[in-house]
């Protein structure tokens, strides 16, 4: 196996102390480390997407060497594995410094004039490891593996998954933190990205007022991920600076699109390229709710719920505009970027609604007339999957009930009382009268709203079957997942099974409706 090695994140400053132990690194980027070995490496799937991108064959994924490979077994020669250094805004406290404390870089590769870094999850501790072993466990790591790849085919901006590996040792975890610790298997992920930079990256710099590293960080990633906007100067940094909340935008407004609830969305879990990283507590929108998160850590302040998210982003950001201030040193350029991010992200989420309603004309009223849609969605417990890929069904013409045409959305039929019905009413009543002005066909119509309205997602209790089944060795159901979500806007009729509501045994069961961030 030939892997084309760049070196580009090593070249910032490194922490100088080679021994692996817990402690506070300051003036460097990175510390280097070793994965830890593992009592019997298993290769339980692989993307061929990934594998091509990296320029691996499959028969080279089946060999002894991959296997080693990407479950830390081995190191692949001339690689120097590394963990980040990062802080970060957790729950909105700065935590300090944090940094890959069950990651670890192997390195970067170079593949068809596009450069790869490639990162194993539950690995080994590493000097940010804490309190903590560094490992994973099975369910995690499955969550992170098809979720990653499902957000990818949705088209979403997201970090990806080339390979899924059991390491053949048992892990201690308490998955829901009430002192119910229990052995599990242990698992590893290898996924990939462009880069693994975080917002954190630069708030452990500027806090620690290492200027001279945050520059020479700032410098780099604007050399490698953003070079159409020039020489690093005061004008680039802010230039850059617009990109990333440009970019951070459109992750939130897909996320929100989909329903999708990230549930951890700390300033070190922010991507500075405004991909979608680490998949922990995340979860899928069933019953369609603001006010949802899948988060036990979050369960009382709600801070990451699926309603804010567009709100938490430019939080973020705005501790990111804190961290390279010093860069620019004028406050002026940044608030305006941040205040241009609050007022274009309400313009594209109603222009977003809009498309997922299968509506191209803007109008006056189309706050008020989402804001309607919203309230009616809260009134009783309603599928938003299943919604809005029904509703794409709705005739013009008038000539169907349109509470029949979306009825199998609602969990409970029963619960739509005549107060209820009648703001339905209300609503499509509006909605008939806007599908009046708009020139597409209702055939044409429905063909744009199934572009943006996925039939199938990574339902929650679908990732638990997929989690049970594999605890007992069988892994039949990673690859339908795996499979089903490449093509998560197609009918599938063989799939339709899978394009149904939350079942009743998964309303409360651990895993299915909330994790804690070991899941």
């Amino acid at each position: 196996m030939h892997l084309n090695l760049k070196n580009t994140f090593t070249q910032l400053p490194a922490d100088p102390e080679k021994e692996n132990y817990r402690r506070q690194v300051i003036n460097a980027c990175f510390s280097y480390v070793t994965p830890k070995k593992t009592a019997q490496p298993f290769i339980i799937h692989t993307s061929d997407e990934m594998l091509q991108s990296l320029g691996i064959s499959k028969e080279e994924s089946q060999s002894d060497e991959f296997r080693d490979l990407f479950t830390g077994n081995s190191t692949y020669p001339n690689s120097t594995p590394f963990a980040m250094c990062y802080g970060g805004h957790q729950f909105g406290q700065w935590a300090g410094q944090l940094g890959d404390g069950r990651a670890i870089n192997l390195f970067e590769v170079e593949h068809n004039e596009k450069l790869w870094a490639v990162q194993l999850k539950g690995a080994g501790e590493t000097p940010y490891s804490r309190s903590a072993d560094g490992l994973a466990v099975l369910r995690s790591s499955i969550r992170e593996y098809l979720c990653s790849e499902a957000m990818y085919h949705l088209g979403i901006p997201t970090t990806r998954a080339l390979s899924l590996g059991l390491s053949g040792d048992e892990v201690l975890r308490d998955v829901m933190y009430n002192g119910n610790s229990a052995y599990e298997k242990g698992a590893v992920v290898c996924r990939v990205a462009e880069s693994f930079v975080r917002f954190g990256n630069f708030e452990i710099l500027a806090a620690n007022q290492d200027h001279d590293t945050l520059k020479n960080l700032a410098d780099y990633v604007i050399k490698e991920f953003y070079p159409h906007l020039g020489t690093p100067s005061k004008e680039t940094y802010l230039a850059f600076f617009k990109e990333v909340a440009e970019r951070s935008m459109e992750m939130v407004l897909a996320w929100q699109r989909v329903g999708f609830v990230h549930g951890v969305m700390n300033t070190d879990n922010m991507s500075i390229l405004g991909l979608t990283i680490d998949y922990g507590p995340y979860g899928w929108l069933e019953g369609y709710d603001f006010g949802w998160t899948p988060n036990t850590t979050d369960s009382q302040f709600k801070r990451y719920r699926y309603g804010t998210q567009g709100e938490i982003v430019g939080w973020n950001l705005f501790k990111l505009a804190n961290a390279i201030y010093p860069l620019i040193g004028e406050a002026e350029g940044l608030q305006d970027a941040l205040e241009d991010y609050k007022d274009n992200y309400i313009q594209r989420y109603n222009k977003m609604m809009l498309e997922k309603l299968g509506l191209s004309k803007e109008f006056e009223d189309e706050s008020i007339f989402i804001q309607e849609l919203e309230k009616a969605l809260h009134k009783t417990e309603t599928d938003m999957t299943i919604f809005f890929r029904l509703l794409s069904n709705l005739k013009k013409d008038k000539s169907q009930d349109p509470l029949s045409v979306v009825k199998d959305a609602f969990y409970t039929w029963d619960d739509l009382n005549d107060e209820i019905k009648r703001q339905w009413s209300t609503w499509f009543e509006k909605y008939f009268e806007r599908l009046a002005i708009e020139i597409d066909s209702d055939q044409e119509r429905k063909e744009k709203m199934d572009q943006v309205n996925p039939k199938y997602v990574l339902r929650n209790y679908m990732a638990q079957l997929a989690i049970d089944e594999a605890d007992k060795g069988n892994y039949e159901l990673i690859d339908e997942f795996f499979q089903l979500l490449k093509r998560p806007y197609d009918e599938q009729p063989d799939s339709q099974k899978w394009f149904a509501k939350r079942p009743d045994w998964a309303r409360h069961k651990v895993g299915c409706s909330m994790l804690s961030c070991s899941s």
